[in-house]
């Protein structure tokens, strides 16, 4: 039997209040997974992204990582967020790079449809607003529904954007 494979989408703007019930709330739904083997895929993203993998990997899961583009590390993790990005990296069992040379809109989407191709059902820390920009939590929640994919969208109380 193949493990379950979950994945997520969120914002990467939390308030740093809402790191710690954001945690809980990933770590509530991904406990119900750690009786049995569980497979996490991210884009790493700051914020709901590395909150859910570390998570995944408290837990025992197995990460997989998908960068959306070459200069995704150098381009949109900030340069105090780099020791943990690489420390993620470093923990994941696969990572996979799509084609783009650089990062933007279409290389997010691109790599959430190519996360949402790979999982069994999305987690999504969102707060039910449209997405700032094409490729946002929005955008992918959308997509997942639009594939049939269970989504479980975790807001917690208190939970802010910065």
């Amino acid at each position: 039997m193949a493990l379950p494979r979950i994945g997520i989408t969120g914002h990467t703007n939390l308030t740093p209040a809402s790191f710690p019930l954001v945690t809980d709330a990933v770590r509530a739904e991904l406990t119900g997974y750690a009786r049995t083997e569980l497979a996490g895929v991210t884009c790493l993203a700051r914020g709901s992204d590395q909150l859910f993998a570390h998570a995944l990997l408290d837990l025992g899961g197995t990460l997989h990582v998908v960068l959306p583009a070459a200069d995704y590390r150098d381009h949109l993790i900030a340069p105090d967020d780099l020791d943990e990005f690489d420390a993620l990296l470093d923990r994941a069992a696969t990572v996979h790079t799509m084609p783009f040379p650089s990062s933007g809109p279409a290389a997010y989407m691109a790599a959430s449809e190519h996360m949402l191709a790979r999982i069994d059902s999305l987690l999504a820390v969102w707060d039910g607003r449209p997405a700032g920009g094409y490729g946002g939590t929005a955008d992918v929640v959308s997509a997942a529904r639009h594939r049939g994919l269970p989504v479980t969208v975790l807001w917690p109380a208190g939970a802010a954007r910065g």
